[in-house]
């Protein structure tokens, strides 16, 4: 009996997941210290990475948004535009995307039966796969130019094969410091790692740990750098239903006023500020000339690029909102976004994985919450009852569910109409709810 295209892509995600080492789901054992796997790859390939234009974010937070915000813009002055940024949410799919249409089950299921001798002796990581895949995809599709966000790190990130037009780092942070180390400069230096001769870097937040790291990258490279918040400042107007509306300086010259962004949370504009200066003085476009595509890019973000999982409204009385926030910077700025909104009583729906060092994600959590312990449904997944002990060391007090759902089911019931759900702590938590 032949199978169907969906019978075939869940036969060929099985194999995928159960035959290749995933780092979000086993973490450590994925991860590969060199770049050879991705090179052997794209040998087989006939390297299509050298065969589309791209522009290369990385950081510790907000890449995935700035990342759209960019794709968003480029869609909006007519270009065909490829996106690949990492993890998914519920379709594996979702990381390979052009124009917001994701890549099709048929393509996915036959570029593993083209590939699947290569893939046994190369034998590389679920990640180092999905890239080769991307790549492929987008040179076989020819777009104009592909936004590729980095996963881990930067400098031995599988994406780091790119000679990109741009390239961006949001911002540096604690996360992953198994592998990127354990203080901000030595975090910063693998980020840092994307830096390349000639080609512009745009750094989005000037953080005096990390700034003499990536001038003397850049220095040491040839690469032309611009800190972006010492050209683009961006002010909050208002907020109206699913909009932020904003005024754009341009070297202290208002050049955009009453400028719609279809995503929620004052951290955005962080990333609107990095994804502007990073098409500006990337030579992708002038700001002062692109005004229309600009508005639309912004103003029909979502549905421009299939953008999900950031500050997302689930629900009304109660407001339900799922973020991806998960480490100690991201978790910051979602938690200052919680003290500006109105609600009676906060309920918190939170998980978070085995990996981590989650004491100073905890600091960050309010202590007024009720809490929601939950596993997300990962090898990775941290206990409920292991996570509601640590937590009750910061303070942060609840009940562990034996799921995500189940969690949430909790809270609704619990919750008033006046009262606000989060639900949140690791991408994978988020998965299971948007």
């Amino acid at each position: 009996m032949k199978l169907t295209t969906a019978q075939k892509y869940k036969q060929t995600l099985d194999f995928l997941f159960a035959q290749l080492p995933m780092f979000q789901r086993v973490g450590n054992a994925a991860f590969k210290k060199d770049l050879s796997n991705t090179l052997a790859i794209c040998e087989v390939l006939d390297n299509p990475h050298q065969k589309f234009k791209s522009i290369h974010v990385g950081g510790t937070n907000g890449k995935g948004s700035t990342s759209h915000i960019i794709a968003s813009i480029l869609q909006a002055q007519g270009l065909k535009v490829g996106m690949y940024t990492s993890p998914h949410y519920k379709d594996f799919r979702e990381r390979i995307k052009i124009n917001g249409k994701l890549i099709s089950k048929r393509y996915v299921n036959q570029f593993v039966e083209r590939h699947e001798a290569a893939f046994a002796e190369i034998r590389p990581s679920f990640f180092e796969w999905t890239v080769g895949l991307a790549f492929d995809y987008f040179a076989d599709q020819k777009v104009d130019i592909a936004v590729i966000e980095v996963g881990l790190g930067g400098r031995l990130d599988s994406t780091n094969v790119l000679t990109p037009l741009a390239c961006a780092i949001t911002n540096i942070s604690f996360d992953h410091v198994q592998f990127l180390g354990d203080t901000l400069p030595l975090i910063a230096g693998e980020k840092a790692g994307i830096i390349k001769s000639n080609i512009p870097v745009i750094i989005g937040e000037e953080q005096e740990e990390t700034k003499p790291v990536f001038i003397n990258k850049a220095k040491e490279v040839g690469a032309p750098i611009t800190f972006a918040e010492r050209h683009i400042e961006v002010k909050l107007k208002s907020v109206e239903s699913d909009y932020q509306i904003l005024e754009v300086f341009f070297d202290k010259q208002l050049i955009f006023n009453d400028l719609a962004l279809n995503l929620m949370g004052d951290y955005q504009l962080k990333n609107v500020v990095t994804a502007l200066a990073t098409l500006h003085f990337g030579g992708l476009l002038d700001l002062q000339k692109s005004e229309e595509s600009i508005r639309e890019g912004l103003k029909n973000l979502r549905k421009l690029t299939r953008f999900i999982g950031r500050w997302q409204r689930l629900g009304e009385s109660p407001t339900i909102i799922a973020d991806s926030a998960h480490n100690e910077g991201g978790l910051k700025w979602a938690m200052g976004q919680l003290t500006n909104m109105t609600y009676q009583n906060l309920h918190f729906v939170l998980g978070a994985v085995n990996d981590k060092d989650i004491g100073k994600m905890l600091a960050r959590l309010p202590k007024g919450a009720q809490y929601y312990f939950a596993k997300a449904k990962i090898p990775r997944g941290l206990d409920a009852k292991i996570l509601k002990e640590k937590a009750a060391e910061f303070g942060l007090k609840g009940r562990a569910y034996s799921s995500v759902k189940n969690a949430l089911k909790a809270a609704k019931r619990a919750a008033l109409k006046e009262d606000l759900i989060y639900v949140g702590g690791s991408t994978f938590v988020v998965a299971e709810v948007v």
